[in-house]
């Protein structure tokens, strides 16, 4: 245990903590990202970078010191950039399969307690370029907030734009004193209490019925929470086999973002509900493929959604996001009906309360026993078969230290019992998908990401006839 004094650290918020406690050998709390690059970058143009946009988060440069009862964030006193940037080269002509192979091996490695809970592996000689594989652990930050943190080390141009260092990572910032920290906590929630009373007021006189609405969201609120403790368990599949913590990713050739919006436009839906039924249809004909049994209620993922305003600028990390259950309906096997099915899943799910449900039980495991989280920890798990991430990425190509990111992926960690996440990500106009799969998992990686090019080409044919037989009868 540290020797430092308690007002120099800072607690671990609750949902933080209740990431941190997650952390097992068989699932490192780890979301990776991988920044594959057009040509090889300077390490030098690299570490300034990292210096001066990476380090100005104070969590890269604190290490967590848990005392049993509590977890907080304290200053690294031995905090150097080495420990965390490493450099690797691939051999000979490496091609993509290789490139999969080393960012499994890394993921499946977990993070040394001891410092600070990230790295970085610069990867030379990968196809003629480079590739930047980044790992964070999820006690830092909610993926959106990391992934957002990611993009703000690259530049909209090849010529970096580099200023000076924004803090020495040899010198903490300044730090509050108790009494200090203590006041500011308490004006905080001052504030707060303050915000919402008037808050009220003011909803009660522009609404007189603003009360009973309140009530009403309350009432489908604990529903939510009935419904997400009563959902039954996963069905007994491939997909759900014991976890051995070795990890194999691999990810698909990007498809084009606007034959996706096509796509949805023609189906009368969303590029999410597109992309959501072309995961479906990708997991059918892994189900077809090893000639297993298609479960009849479908299988559900756990799908991260965001709590954060997203055109707000991330000042402080944290996880800021709540989980809900989204039901793959797998037993439906034509492509327009599963669609709809989707839809309908999807809309369902924008009204109801489940994300800001699973957000305070995770804070409220945070603050509880370590042996109560892992619990609840094992129950929501076995109620979902991977967790499948879809995140909108920037419209244009970037640049990281002058070379161009070509193709960025991400993957989030997967929690308990669960062995597969897959992610969906746009960027520059293409849409990346990418999976991780546990090795004990009855799924090959790289058939699936054939299966998702494959689902998608159905349902954009299943679509755009449909289009165009509408445009025909509509002539005639």
């Amino acid at each position: 245990m540290s020797l430092l004094p308690s007002h120099t650290r800072t607690p671990v918020a609750a949902v933080d903590r209740a990431w941190l406690r997650m952390d097992s050998p068989e699932n490192p709390m780890m979301v990776c990202s991988l920044l594959v690059i057009d040509r090889p970058i300077s390490v030098k143009h690299l570490r300034r970078t990292l210096e001066e946009r990476l380090l100005r988060f104070r969590q890269f440069r604190q290490r967590i010191v848990d005392t049993g009862d509590r977890a907080y964030w304290q200053d690294d006193p031995s905090f150097d950039l080495d420990n965390h940037l490493h450099m690797v080269a691939l051999p000979g002509k490496a091609d993509q399969a290789q490139l999969q192979k080393l960012v499994g091996d890394l993921n499946s490695t977990a993070m040394d307690f001891r410092r600070p809970l990230w790295q970085m592996h610069y990867i030379d000689n990968y196809q003629g370029g480079s590739a930047l594989l980044i790992r964070i652990h999820h006690c830092i930050a909610d993926g959106i907030s990391l992934v957002r943190v990611m993009l703000s080390l690259t530049d909209k141009t090849p010529e970096p734009v580099l200023l000076k260092v924004a803090a020495s990572p040899n010198r903490p910032a300044p730090k509050r004193s108790w009494l200090q920290s203590t006041l500011h906590r308490a004006v905080d929630n001052i504030q707060t209490a303050t915000y919402q009373t008037k808050l009220f007021i003011q909803s009660v006189r522009e609404d007189p019925n603003y009360p009973v609405k309140l009530a009403s969201t309350a009432g489908s609120v604990a529903f939510d929470l009935l419904k997400l403790g009563l959902a039954p368990f996963e069905p007994e599949t491939g997909l759900r086999r014991p976890l051995c913590g070795r990890k194999h990713v691999a990810w698909a050739k990007p498809l084009d973002l606007d034959e996706v919006k096509a796509c949805a436009k023609a189906l009368g839906g969303t590029v999410n509900d597109t992309l959501m039924c072309t995961a479906t249809g990708a997991l059918q004909r892994h189900f077809a493929a090893r000639r297993e049994a298609v479960p009849e209620c479908g299988l559900r993922v756990a799908v991260p959604f965001n709590l954060r305003p997203l055109n707000q600028p991330i000042e402080r990390l944290g996880n800021q996001f709540g989980l809900v259950l989204v039901n793959l309906p797998v037993e439906v096997q034509d492509p327009f009906m599963c669609f709809r099915q989707v839809q309908e899943n999807m809309n369902r799910l924008k009204r109801s309360y489940q994300a800001q449900v699973t957000y305070s039980l995770l804070d409220l495991f945070g603050r509880g026993p370590d042996a109560l989280e892992r619990r609840a920890l094992g129950l929501l798990s076995n109620k979902a078969s991977a967790v499948l991430t879809n995140v909108p990425g920037p419209k244009e190509p970037l640049y990281l230290a002058g070379g161009k990111v070509t193709q960025p992926m991400f993957w989030v960690p997967q929690s308990g019992s669960i062995g597969i996440g897959m992610s969906i990500f746009s960027y520059a106009g293409t849409v990346q998908f990418g999976i991780t799969v546990d090795k004990n998992v009855h799924a090959d990686p790289d058939e699936i990401m054939a299966y998702f090019q494959e689902s998608f080409e159905a349902l954009s044919h299943v679509a755009l006839a449909g289009r165009q037989g509408a445009v025909e009868r509509k002539a005639s």
